[in-house]
């Protein structure tokens, strides 16, 4: 696909307002969507804690892991609990 079929870039909006106004503007078909990441919503309630003590450099490669996939590392370890009890019940 070349760069001219793409589509226009996304323009980048400063308030919910502006964004609000460009979609009801806007014919979105004419517009890149290509370098955007899909989203994930919890709606599940946190409601308890845990607290781990692990050693630096593996909170560190948590992290760094974390940013690449554009997520907070406390989600990612989330993720990382929900898959290991998935497997331990399947």
């Amino acid at each position: 696909m070349s760069e001219r079929d793409k589509g226009k870039p996304f323009p980048v909006h400063q308030t919910d307002e502006a964004a609000e106004r460009f979609t009801d503007t806007a014919d979105l078909s004419e517009y890149d969507f290509s370098g955007f990441k899909p989203a994930q919503f919890e709606f599940q309630p946190k409601d308890a804690r845990l607290e781990v003590r692990i050693p630096r450099d593996q909170l560190a490669a948590l992290k760094a892991a974390a940013r690449r996939r554009g997520i907070p590392h406390t989600r990612l370890v989330r993720q990382f609990i929900e898959e290991g009890i998935r497997q331990m019940e399947g």
